[in-house]
């Protein structure tokens, strides 16, 4: 009896020197700090899986860029970036909405998750397929404004390929991040930590593996005029189901209201950089790019949806929406206060940017062993591209504290707003900073 009183009062103790601990550093009570070396322990390892996965991604987008299709409709080079970043913009998002949901308990009960799983299923589901066919429109359009008229039957290949891809892949990596959230949680590991780079590990490679096999399939056998209508109307018939579906939680009916915009807007910013990589991988010059942009795209989405899904959980622990937590007033903070000072998100910050160097290296050094790409990968090149992904990644982390406090200060959910404009960004600033280094080694070495 005596020794059970003793243990139940060390857990009380224990209990409530942790609770003084979070409020002397200003976090929330039941808000449980982790160290640096804690967080490189569980991000590391799905970082560098997700890096085996976008040097993947690159090498396949290298081979089948020669490919029949993709030199008769340079308007998939457009469409990729888009796609790709479907990953940001759903799985990423959804990632970052379970993962909140498992930390604040909301998990825990197994009618709850599977009433909140499925409905975000659904959810995800109808937004791939609404996005891919938009995306399909707007390379269309892309692609003509740059370079001449499109064919119909051209156009709704590219539709079925697009929206057939961007419905798959989704439905695989969804149920992936489930998967992992619900695994992560039970083994006692952040699933914000793992989540986000798991599905950028599969995502890349998986989503151009799926665009290129659909593509070509359906323009290989284009001779069957309703072959692709047929797919585009399958998709499009089968929407309703995942509408009733997704209606019957509040948190995915919320997504449905409010969650198409930050899509959208960040599908366009992504078309845009398919539209400079469109440019870019036709001229001679620069071959080799393909195989470093799903690299550079990726490690700069994978790192920043990270740290933006741990802000957000932060946020919905400590706070009411509309009102930013103590220690997070400054609605834009300034360099100093996103990576210098204590606290949660800037500890997560420099290790998150203290990872790009290496990590890229390794990629690069891997990339140089499978011999993917065209380009020699010198010393020159690799000082102008280690420069570039690291002010790539800076940028994102400090645009994250920004865009994760406006929406939490607009009482908007952070995991549905952010992380697509997050992504679609770190996609447009890695192109643009990619097709930049490419110019600096060709004016460097001649």
């Amino acid at each position: 009896m005596y020794v059970k009183q003793l243990r139940l009062q060390l857990w009380f103790n224990e209990g409530r020197l942790r609770e003084f601990t979070c409020r002397l550093a200003k976090y929330p009570p039941g808000f449980q700090p982790e160290t640096g070396f804690s967080l490189i322990s569980q991000i590391l390892l799905p970082f560098l899986l997700a890096g085996v996965g976008m040097v993947a991604a690159g090498i396949v987008m290298d081979i089948v860029q020669h490919w029949p299709v993709f030199k008769a409709m340079s308007e998939i080079f457009i469409l990729a970036p888009a796609l790709v970043g479907l990953k940001g913009n759903l799985e990423m998002t959804l990632a970052s909405r379970l993962s909140t949901a498992a930390n604040t308990g909301k998990l825990d009960s197994a009618a709850d998750c599977w009433l909140l799983v499925t409905s975000n299923l659904a959810v995800i589901q109808l937004q791939s397929t609404v996005v891919g066919l938009i995306s399909a429109v707007v390379a269309i359009t892309l692609g003509s404004i740059s370079g001449g008229n499109i064919e119909l039957n051209r156009a709704i290949l590219l539709c079925a390929s697009s929206a057939s891809t961007a419905f798959i892949a989704s439905l695989i990596l969804s149920l992936v991040m489930v998967a992992v959230i619900l695994g992560s949680r039970k083994v006692g590991v952040n699933p914000d930590n793992v989540a986000t780079p798991i599905a950028a590990s599969l995502g890349d490679l998986v989503t151009l593996s799926l665009l290129a096999a659909i593509s070509s399939t359906l323009y290989q056998y284009a001779d069957i005029t309703y072959l692709a209508p047929a797919v585009c109307g399958l998709l499009i018939t089968v929407t309703p189901v995942w509408l009733l579906i997704a209606r019957r939680n509040s948190s995915s009916r919320e997504v449905l209201q409010t969650g198409w915009q930050p899509v959208l807007v960040a599908m366009l910013i992504s078309s845009c950089g398919g539209l400079i990589l469109d440019k870019m991988i036709t001229d001679p010059r620069f071959q080799g790019m393909a195989v470093f942009t799903p690299v550079i795209n990726g490690v700069g989405g994978n790192l920043v949806a990270i740290q933006a899904s741990r802000i957000s959980t932060y946020l919905h622990q400590s706070s009411i929406p509309g009102e930013l937590p103590q220690g997070m007033q400054e609605l834009c903070p300034n360099v100093c206060q996103i990576f210098l000072r204590s606290g949660p998100n800037s500890n997560s910050a420099r290790v998150l940017l203290f990872l790009v160097v290496p990590g890229h290296l390794l990629f690069l050094f891997t990339i140089h062993v499978a011999r993917g790409g065209h380009a020699s990968i010198t010393r020159i090149f690799t000082v102008f591209y280690l420069i570039a992904s690291l002010l790539q990644v800076f940028l994102l982390l400090c645009g994250a504290e920004l865009l994760v406090r406006l929406a939490w200060k607009l009482r908007l959910d952070p995991d549905n707003f952010s992380i697509p404009y997050l992504t679609a960004f770190g996609d447009l600033l890695g192109i643009s900073f990619l097709a930049i280094c490419f110019y600096a080694k060709l004016v460097t070495e001649g």
